[in-house]
């Protein structure tokens, strides 16, 4: 079972990191007196000493503020093979810190094994608009419908697919929703 979760805020632009991670039974993240392991949270400075050292740490650190809000596993044939079993994770993007962070779509590889190295990727990039900070939609979630990897945001209009078109591109473009919608509810 894996998870992702929304870290706490008011620690500044940089803490607590959002994080995706496996999720062990019993387990211990460190929620609300501790983060990223051993870290005391310091509007808890002092409360139980004695779980710090039950802390675990996430397999997968993210920007602070990232705020992922969905987490799938791809199993699909349209994109190269070592992304088989990957989790691919909507970033919905931060609102309260000074540089924006998030509004993308991450691979974080499992290189086949089930097991996270602690890295991700870009996968879909490029919603934040350099001039005024602006974006073009905070993710809500993605899935794969016909062959593609769709993109779907806060403001709905336009959805984005990206698919491959050769060994190793993708290939994004805006869609128009309500046309591909009309699509797919007819089959």
């Amino acid at each position: 079972m894996w998870c992702t979760v929304n870290e706490r805020d008011g620690l500044g632009d940089n803490l607590v990191p959002d994080y995706i991670t496996s999720v062990r039974a019993g387990g211990f993240y460190g929620w609300p007196w501790w983060y990223m392991g051993p870290h005391q949270d310091p509007r808890h400075v002092g409360k139980h000493p004695e779980l710090r050292k039950r802390v675990i740490a996430p397999d997968v650190l993210l920007q602070p503020h990232d705020a992922s809000l969905q987490i799938t596993f791809y199993q699909g044939q349209q994109f190269p093979d070592e992304y088989h079993g990957d989790i691919f994770a909507s970033e919905h993007g931060s609102w309260n810190k000074s540089v924006r962070t998030g509004y993308e779509v991450i691979r974080v590889p499992l290189h086949h094994s089930g097991k996270a190295s602690g890295e991700y990727q870009d996968f879909l990039t490029g919603f934040v608009l350099a001039k005024r900070g602006r974006n073009l939609g905070r993710h809500l979630g993605h899935e794969l419908v016909d062959r593609a990897f769709l993109r779907h945001t806060q403001k709905f209009l336009p959805l984005h697919r990206a698919q491959v078109t050769g060994q190793r591109q993708r290939r994004t473009q805006a869609i128009d929703a309500r046309a591909f919608l009309a699509r797919i509810a007819l089959h």
